[in-house]
């Protein structure tokens, strides 16, 4: 089970951390490995917008990838400090849609030290299932997963078993996100029409999944829970809460009704730049881009009529974190022969030295 802040007693003292180098988001979490999963003991996340301008150009602009190189040596900077030993560093839709992404991520390399991968939109969905594992719904048999991205959104239709790791019986990757969305609908502002045609695009988007799994029907025997993760939904659930100051441990695990999410994000979408920057938990960084998070969110509550969903504030962090967890412990084990550690040795990467950096963080 994944856990933060648990005092259950550490097998090992060596630090293992996690990156997500998103379409708009880059994360970094550091943790200790624990009995029962990890405490996270450091942390960063930078709005980086990499993804800016790819649905148009088709490769990484030189704006986005400074923003990026500073806030990973920010990251690089953090596993130093903290003596990291295991870790794993990935990335998504952005570097797996942009042309020179990988010359990008090489120059990562070089530069900072950090290895960073590109890592598939299937191997993104399984991540975030195992991240999110603890909050599934196990008195449902089906659960449809949802993660809003800054350039797709990753749909997981999962079969739930007690005591057993959930099954992903199919999943699909929507190439729209809040960054590519916004920049093709208009920014800052979108009009009514614009909205209403960009859930319709979402909506048909999702009609073949639909149709491939017959979920509706599973729906209307209440055979199915809905779990959302990431940005759009966080922020939703912290506009409900009234929050001045976002609370992961509020909005984490917490449930939104569907009226109430209709009714934020008809709010929200009816509010000038201005008005929705207002709001404490979205601001000027996330103003621009939360109209298109609604969009997504209600195509995704009008195809799927279950009624609420439950809020995840975790997602690909946690879930290299639980695997890396389970990895540490097992490697310090003095019975654990050589077979296995060469098995493993693809997911324990080693920290970055400060002697390879070159960007200096600022």
């Amino acid at each position: 089970m994944l856990t933060r802040g648990s005092r259950a007693k550490s097998r090992t003292g060596n630090l293992i951390a996690a990156l997500d180098l998103g379409s708009n988001n880059c994360r970094l979490l550091i943790a200790r490995p624990e009995k029962n999963g990890f405490k996270v003991v450091d942390g960063f996340s930078k709005i980086v917008r990499l993804g800016e301008g790819i649905s148009s150009s088709g490769a990484l602009s030189n704006s986005a990838m400074e923003r990026t190189m500073k806030a990973l040596s920010t990251c690089a900077d953090l596993i130093v400090k903290n003596d990291v030993k295991y870790g794993r560093y990935v990335a998504t839709e952005a570097c797996r849609a942009a042309n020179n992404s990988k010359n990008f991520l090489s120059r990562v390399e070089k530069e900072i030290g950090i290895a960073v991968e590109t890592i598939s939109s299937i191997e993104e969905a399984e991540l975030t299932v195992v991240g999110c594992r603890a909050l599934f719904d196990n008195t449902c048999p089906y659960t449809l997963m949802f993660d809003v991205g800054g350039g797709s959104t990753e749909i997981s239709w999962l079969q739930i078993k007690s005591n057993v790791e959930p099954e992903i019986i199919d999943s699909i990757s929507l190439p729209y996100g809040v960054v590519n969305l916004t920049e093709t609908y208009g920014k800052p502002e979108i009009s009514s029409k614009q909205y209403e045609i960009l859930v319709e695009t979402i909506k048909k988007s999702i009609e073949p999944f639909e149709i491939k799994h017959s979920i509706k029907a599973m729906i209307k025997a209440g055979k199915v829970s809905m779990l959302g993760t990431a940005g759009t939904v966080t922020t939703i659930a912290a506009v409900q809460m009234g929050l001045k100051l976002y609370d992961r441990e509020l909005i984490d695990g917490s449930w939104l009704d569907f009226s109430s999410i209709r009714y934020i994000c008809r709010n929200l979408v009816n509010s000038n730049f201005e008005k929705r920057a207002s709001y404490p938990c979205i601001g000027k960084n996330r103003a621009e881009l939360v109209v298109a998070g609604c969009g997504i969110l209600e195509a995704i509550c009008e195809t799927w009529s279950i009624g609420c969903l439950r809020v995840a504030d975790r997602g690909v962090r946690e879930g290299i974190l639980t695997r890396l967890s389970e990895l540490a412990i097992a490697l310090e084990s003095t019975s654990v022969d050589k077979s296995f550690r060469v098995s493993v040795a693809h997911l324990l990467v080693p920290k970055p030295k400060r002697q390879n950096r070159k960007h200096a963080s600022k």
